[in-house]
Formats: C-alpha cells, sequence, structure tokens
C-alpha cells in the first residue's frame, strides 16, 4: 500500500475542482464557469488496490480585496507546505499568466515533487499541446508534466500513474468507503452556494456563501433548512426573484443533486439573510468556517 497527500494548485478557474470529481468519479467539490469557486481546502480520497491519494482540492491563488480573498490564499499557500506532492493545474487555453509566474515563485521556497498538469487541452492539436509544454517546461524543474483534460477524463489515468512514483508512505489514511473528509452538512451548502454561482449573473456568486442550519430525518425524507448568506439587500432581491422565483430554482437545481448525495428524498427550504460586509468580519467568517487559516 503506497499513500500521501497530493494538492491541486493554481489561479482561479483553470479546473481544480472539475479534476477532483473526474479522478474519484463524484461530487465532491462543486464547479462553475465562475472564479473562486473553492473557499475552503476540500480533501477528495482516490483509492485502489494498492494506492490511497488523498487530493486537496485549494481555493485559487489570486490578488486579495478582502479578508475572505487572504484566508482563501493562506489556504492554499498552507497546502502547498503541508502535502507531499504538488499538482500545479494551468489553462491551455489561456496560457501563461502573471497569476502562474507568481505561484512558481512560491515554488521556489519548498523541496517536494511538482508536477505541471495542463488542463483544458480538449480541442487541441498534438502540436498545440507540445506547443504549451515548451511554453512552460524551462520555469520551473517540473518533475514531470502531464497534459490533461479534466472535463472530459482525458489523461487522467496517466496522471495518477505518474503521482504513485512519488508517494512516500505505506499506511491508509482513510476507510476504502470515504471519498472525502467534508461533513454532509458542509457538502449541502455546497451544493446550494454552486447553484447560486449557475443561476445568477456576475456580481453575485462572489458576494453569498450558505450555511446548511438543520438536517431533520423525516420518515421517508431529510427536511433541510440552509441559509443564503449575502452582503446586501440589493443581492437578496436578486437571489429571491420577482414573485420568488429565483430562489424557486436555485432550491429545485440543489435539491436534485442533495437527493443524489443522500440517496433520499428531500424538502429543501431556503432562505436569504443579509450580513453587511460578511467577508471583512472575522467573527462571521469564523461562525460561516472560514477560520481555519484565521490569524
Amino acid at each position: 500500500m503506497k499513500s500521501g497527500f497530493v494538492s491541486l494548485v493554481g489561479r482561479p478557474n483553470v479546473g481544480k475542482s472539475t479534476l477532483l470529481n473526474s479522478i474519484l468519479h463524484t461530487k465532491v467539490a462543486i464547479t462553475s464557469s465562475k472564479p473562486q469557486t473553492t473557499r475552503n481546502v476540500i480533501q477528495g480520497i482516490y483509492n485502489d488496490e494498492e494506492t490511497q491519494i488523498v487530493f486537496v482540492d485549494t481555493p485559487g491563488i489570486h490578488k486579495p480585496n478582502h479578508k475572505l480573498g487572504k484566508i482563501l490564499n493562506e489556504g492554499a499557500y498552507y497546502s502547498i507546505n503541508d502535502v507531499d506532492i504538488i499538482c500545479f493545474l494551468v489553462d491551455a487555453i489561456k496560457g501563461l499568466g502573471s497569476g502562474d509566474k507568481y505561484i512558481i515563485e512560491k515554488f521556489q521556497e519548498i523541496n517536494k515533487p511538482v508536477i505541471l498538469v495542463i488542463n483544458k487541452i480538449d480541442g487541441l492539436s498534438h502540436d498545440e499541446i507540445f506547443n504549451k509544454i515548451l511554453e512552460y517546461k524551462d520555469l520551473y524543474k517540473w518533475n514531470e508534466i502531464v497534459p490533461i483534460s479534466a472535463l472530459k477524463n482525458r489523461n487522467t489515468d496517466e496522471l495518477i500513474k505518474v503521482l504513485k512514483k512519488y508517494l512516500p508512505d505505506n499506511i491508509k489514511y482513510f476507510e476504502d468507503d470515504m471519498i472525502t473528509n467534508k461533513s454532509t452538512s458542509f457538502m449541502i451548502s455546497e451544493l446550494v452556494r454552486e447553484k447560486v454561482f449557475n443561476l445568477t449573473h456576475e456580481e453575485v456568486p462572489h458576494s453569498v456563501t450558505c450555511i446548511t442550519e438543520n438536517i431533520i430525518k423525516d420518515k421517508d425524507k431529510r427536511i433541510i433548512n440552509v441559509a443564503i448568506i449575502v452582503d446586501r439587500d440589493s443581492l437578496k432581491k436578486i437571489i429571491i426573484g420577482k414573485n420568488g422565483e429565483m430562489l424557486k430554482k436555485i432550491g429545485t437545481s440543489a435539491r436534485h443533486d442533495i437527493e443524489k448525495l443522500l440517496g433520499t428524498k428531500v424538502y429543501l427550504e431556503l432562505y436569504v439573510k443579509t450580513i453587511k460586509k460578511w467577508r471583512d468580519k472575522e467573527k462571521y467568517l469564523n461562525e460561516l468556517g472560514y477560520n481555519d487559516f484565521l490569524e
């Protein structure tokens, strides 16, 4: 049995959560086309007969403009230092950016294997993929370079083979039936937040968080209450929508995924609450679960 911890690191929206879900063949991290979707350090656990790999999906490293943003960066930096192997994901379509260079500078401070993962190669020719490899190969002493498509699950099996070569441990950290270290309440909150991200326009998502307040077992179903937290009343109106239509749409979409997660019928009740400047208030960041890296 070989094992180890692998951090998925990169700037926002390069596909870290999509890759984690693709490897595990199940949804443990929410995804969106909008950047900075991931806000917590999420562990996803890959098992086969000979290996256990604990993947750590991190928030995208970015220039923060509020206290929450600083905490997210701290979470990502912490994961760089506290794992055995780093997978550095880059976007093959957008190409090399200043954010990539900033993260690569951080690698100079560490002494552990770093795998360059060039994501989003679907649609690129072999020559274009080769040119992408050339673009990055001399920026750092990568242990390996692996081009993949997380969305299409292309070449992810090759990535697993590469990672197995660098696993340092020989103990099992989690039972075989565990796929994540996160609680059911956390997963439900994230599924609701994902629907807010995907169903509302650009200005809304980053001002929103969700918290599961109650899960009640009632015969053959679960009664679940989730609060959607926003930082101003104008966003509250957008999320509720005309005659409550947007909130209903969010609830219907989230309920479908929550029922798949729990394997049972769900009655989901959502409500929207305004907490002004919650992303800058330590009290609320603590209550809402972003306290791991508060100083």
